[in-house]
């Protein structure tokens, strides 16, 4: 089986009482079964504790933030189970955060999580290549290999468009959502050739003047975890520079979601969700890291908040080709 991953991610080390923000506060840790088991079975001092917090709701455990932190958390940001009992200790999401893996049957994919400080610095650093090892494992794929080989090789493109640093990032962006179009009508069965100098005309043509509040709108009203997420919305910094930085966080987010289409064939969705996200972080402005780290935290940790999105992708008037391209182009 084939294992890749970009080049950065053998390179993330946890700073642990360092980092600027923290896995431990905010977020409800979920607790894979295993390990709640070995909590509620745990002797001493730590395992009475744990026992305190460790609650059930519909058969997921988690353990119940308490004054916005994880009760795990000590003063001196490191965590109190890893200490006394070990890495090994804990449980399935603290021993990966903020490593990804997606297991695609055939071939696996990692990758780190942008709403990690540390990761997002590396995330955004850049251009960079990908890993690839032969790994021992069984290989079952539960789709069609054509399909998945349609979404690696437009992939491929996609992410050749988004490292075009000829042009302006706004048009580099727009190119992004129509070629978006294209991938899926190839998906879809269709046969259609990629003009991009062409696609370039229709999306200056498409294109409608929008008022970048309505995009704040939007994402006010989805779930809202921090005070300060909710004061960015309210009251953005804005940028008149477009980073190249913005590029790295569109790669980014193509790697991440793309390939994950091949569950549902919603292609167009995943790939508005990246466009809204580099608009999204431009529009609130401020330090470009700390701003994608924050929109991570806030929008791809939450199931239900990427559920909106692409479900926002084709019925919310806010989000529609017309006013992305505007608040591109315009």
């Amino acid at each position: 089986m084939l294992l890749r991953y970009p080049d950065y991610f053998e390179h993330f080390r946890c700073i642990a009482s360092r980092c600027t923000d923290s896995c431990c506060k905010e977020w409800e840790v979920q607790v894979d079964d295993s390990t709640a088991q070995k909590y509620l079975a745990m002797d001493g001092a730590l395992g009475e504790d744990l026992r305190k917090f460790l609650r059930n709701e519909d058969d997921v455990w988690y353990l119940t933030v308490t004054e916005g932190r994880c009760p795990m958390w000590r003063q001196d940001g490191l965590c109190r189970i890893q200490a006394e009992q070990g890495h090994d200790a804990l449980c399935q999401t603290c021993r990966d955060f903020p490593r990804l893996t997606h297991d695609y049957g055939s071939f696996v994919e990692r990758g780190l999580e942008l709403s990690c400080p540390t990761a997002a610095e590396l995330i955004l650093s850049g251009r960079h290549g990908w890993v690839e090892n032969e790994v021992d494992a069984d290989e079952e794929a539960d789709y069609d290999p054509a399909d998945m080989e349609i979404l690696l090789e437009t992939r491929d493109v996609m992410l050749t468009i988004l490292s075009d640093e000829s042009r302006p990032i706004p048009q580099v962006l727009a190119l992004a959502l129509l070629y978006g179009y294209q991938a899926q009508s190839l998906l879809d069965g269709e046969d259609s050739q990629w003009d991009e100098a062409q696609a370039l005309v229709f999306a200056h043509q498409l294109a409608r003047k929008s008022d970048p509040a309505e995009l704040l709108r939007f994402y006010m009203g989805l779930e809202i975890l921090t005070d300060t997420w909710r004061q960015r919305l309210l009251q953005p910094l804005g940028s008149t520079h477009w980073d190249k930085r913005l590029l790295a966080l569109a790669r980014y987010g193509i790697e991440r979601y793309y390939l994950q289409a091949i569950s549902d064939f919603d292609l167009v969705g995943r790939v508005k969700m990246v466009i809204l996200s580099c608009l999204l972080v431009h529009q609130l402005g401020g330090d470009l890291t700390q701003t994608a780290q924050l929109y991570g935290k806030e929008i791809e940790n939450n199931d239900d908040n990427v559920d909106t999105l692409l479900q926002g992708a084709y019925d919310s008037p806010l989000l529609t080709d017309d006013r992305i391209l505007g608040l591109l182009l315009l």
